[in-house]
């Protein structure tokens, strides 16, 4: 689980490459909660939550590249 400040400190691509790889990692948890193999069932709520964290910078980072172009 990174901090939203570690974030905020990467660019929109790799940003956005994090959050395929949280996704693909969510499918994976979900998968194993349902076959019963999953070892840490709290895990599946932190990567939900990291995945919102990543959306928030990204939208963040567009609002201000926006906020750039109209100034």
């Amino acid at each position: 689980m990174e901090k939203t400040s570690e974030f905020r400190t990467k660019t929109v691509e790799e940003l956005r490459q994090e959050e395929k790889d949280l996704r693909k990692e969510l499918f994976n948890l979900r998968f194993q909660k349902v076959t019963g193999e999953i070892e840490n069932p709290l895990r599946i709520r932190r990567v939900r939550k990291d995945i919102a964290r990543v959306l928030t910078v990204i939208n963040e980072k567009s609002k201000a590249e926006r906020g750039k172009i109209k100034a």
